[in-house]
């Protein structure tokens, strides 16, 4: 990462880049996942965030020390499909029921005093029906094909990796856009006063699902996406 043009990479390439970004784009309040395909500095003036700054914390990322096992821009293509089955298909499967069975507990608890949790319920269960059939097309379909790719140039397969992208893509936008909705309309998962220890569970939850989501749509979208689309292309 260099000072020459930081402002003209996109946020997603950054974090690509150098993974520590990652952070800092969140406490900033910027999706480096569905997001990460406008630069840092569109993202900047639609955000109203001071671009010299924002560069300056990131430039004094490079003085830190880089943990190689971080690198994911530079994984082979098939390890980085078992990494992201093993690591985030594992905890979407884990941790999305009971955040389904939570939330519509709270909004039939709460939901009187609290209507944001009516549509937060809501929300959570289209996430999982989407999330379900989406990982399962990815794990059956879209990473065998990007496998396949590394030794297999069939036509046929080129274009199952190029449909399967576009589809997943869209998927993508639609959990990321839910979340982003959920963390708006819940003030950035602010337990009311009278918000009782199931409704505490379900805010930290749900937060840590949306921390999880934006590496796992990052690893896609920025790095396993676009260098299976140029597989696809030779």
């Amino acid at each position: 990462m260099t000072t020459n043009g930081l402002g003209d990479l996109t946020i997603g390439e950054i974090v690509a880049n150098n993974f520590r970004a990652a952070s800092v784009f969140k406490d900033a309040g910027i999706d480096f996942c569905c997001g990460g395909k406008k630069s840092l500095h569109e993202t900047c003036k639609d955000k109203g965030l001071n671009k010299a700054v924002l560069e300056k914390i990131l430039m004094s990322l490079e003085n830190e020390d880089t943990n190689p096992t971080m690198n994911f821009k530079d994984w082979d293509l098939g390890f980085l499909c078992d990494y992201i089955m093993n690591t985030h298909h594992k905890f979407v499967i884990k941790n999305l029921p009971p955040l389904v069975f939570y939330t519509q507990k709270i909004a039939t608890v709460h939901g009187d005093h609290h209507a944001e949790l009516i549509e937060i319920a809501d929300l959570f269960g289209k996430i999982s029906d989407e999330l379900n059939q989406h990982l399962t097309k990815e794990e059956e379909v879209l990473f065998p094909a990007i496998k396949m790719a590394l030794s297999d140039f069939s036509a046929d397969n080129k274009e199952t990796i190029r449909s399967e992208i576009s589809r997943m893509t869209v998927e993508h936008e639609f959990a990321g856009g839910a979340m982003d909705r959920i963390r708006r309309i819940s003030n950035d998962y602010q337990v009311p006063e009278d918000g009782c220890n199931t409704y505490q569970v379900t805010y930290k939850l749900m937060e840590q699902f949306e921390d999880d989501l934006h590496v796992h749509v990052h690893l896609e979208n920025n790095i396993l996406y676009p260098k299976a689309l140029k597989l696809s292309e030779t």
